[in-house]
């Protein structure tokens, strides 16, 4: 959060500074604006009365337009004020001339506006540029034209044939040379001062707006930053309980895990246990199938020989009763004999009949017991 506070007032400060440097270069170029224009009207003012006075006018009319720039910046910056009125009216006669019909001024002129850019700084071009606007007035006039003066010849020579009057005519036209150069350049450097200062006013016053976005998304972004902080407290402070309870959590699937562990151990001792208890219920079922075997093989063969004691008790009855009555105390005695086994017998029947109901009862307890281990030993599994 700290952050993105000082991200946000490095930002601000970057662009009041970036303003104040705007701003800065705006002063400083009215400022040299002043100095240049001062400067040439100070050059000029020792050849005419009216320049310098039409430059002190300048002057003042420059600094209230700068006066009005620095408590409005609103305005459109102008250096109008600025032009020079013998300057400006020399350069229009120059520019009709110009225009006309007359081929030498036409040519003298022409050549002036295109070497305006090198006369300053080389003297023989200047002087053979009055040199023709001279002939061309004195032609113009109805005067005696200058003498011949060849290309290859200085300049210097060639003024040296020239009378009093003729070199008055051409002084003039050289001070006018340089007051068109310098109102054709002026006017140049004046477009290009009042351009790139409109542009930095402009520049000025988007850098102004942007400065007011800014404070306000500061303020914004100060707002929002402080509810995110609120939000992040928050979220700490839930973060601790939700922790808090996760450790308890934690704690308690300890537990329960180790309970989980025990009743694993415990269901796999469990799940041996019914495996050994199936097996021993299969022996237990094989030993009671061969024991139901054996006592029913037992019955078998203990009806046999009760069918064949009957038989015998039979043929014995006939015997018996074919041996007359004399025997029949011992047939009565063998008859009871015979009824006693005959009820014994009777009674051992009806003992192996319980028996067998005995262990089929316990064949279908068994069945049951091993059914019901079957269904616990699945679902333990």
């Amino acid at each position: 959060m700290i952050l993105i506070f000082a991200n946000a007032g490095s930002i601000s400060q970057s662009m009041k500074q970036e303003m104040g440097n705007h701003i800065c270069v705006y002063f400083l170029l009215i400022f040299l604006t002043i100095l240049s224009t001062k400067g040439h009207s100070f050059s000029w003012g020792w050849f005419s009365y009216s320049s310098h006075r039409s430059s002190s006018s300048s002057s003042s009319s420059h600094r209230y337009s700068k006066n009005t720039d620095m408590n409005g910046l609103v305005a459109e910056f102008s250096t109008e004020a600025l032009d020079d009125p013998k300057a400006v009216e020399l350069l229009e006669n120059a520019r009709m001339k110009l225009g006309g019909s007359n081929p030498c001024w036409f040519y003298a002129y022409k050549n002036l506006f295109s070497s305006c850019s090198e006369i300053f700084a080389a003297e023989e071009k200047r002087s053979r540029l009055a040199w023709l606007l001279s002939d061309c007035f004195q032609r113009d006039s109805g005067r005696g034209p200058f003498p011949s003066c060849n290309v290859e010849s200085s300049m210097v020579d060639c003024l040296r044939n020239l009378d009093n009057d003729e070199h008055k005519t051409y002084l003039e036209f050289y001070l006018e040379t340089n007051s068109i150069c310098y109102q054709l350049q002026s006017k140049a450097f004046k477009l290009q001062v009042e351009s790139l200062v409109n542009d930095l006013k402009n520049s000025a016053l988007s850098t102004e707006e942007k400065l007011e976005t800014i404070e306000e998304k500061s303020d914004t972004l100060l707002h929002t930053s402080n509810e995110i902080q609120e939000s992040i407290t928050s979220i700490n402070e839930q973060t601790q309980k939700v922790g808090e309870n996760l450790r308890n959590m934690i704690s308690e699937l300890s537990v329960v895990m180790k309970h989980t562990k025990e009743l694993n151990e415990q269901a796999r001792g469990i799940s041996s246990t019914q495996v050994e208890l199936l097996e021993g219920q299969g022996l237990m079922k094989e030993k009671m199938e061969e024991s139901i075997a054996r006592v029913e093989a037992s019955y078998s063969h203990l009806r046999q020989e009760i069918d064949v004691l009957q038989k015998k008790a039979t043929e014995v009855e006939k015997e018996v009763t074919g041996l007359g009555e004399a025997l029949s105390s011992k047939l009565q005695n063998l008859q009871g004999k015979a009824d006693d086994i005959a009820d014994m017998t009777g009674v051992s029947i009806e003992k192996q009949q319980q028996l067998l109901a005995s262990q089929s009862e316990a064949l279908q307890g068994l069945q049951s017991l091993t059914d019901f281990q079957s269904k616990a030993l699945q679902e333990s599994r």
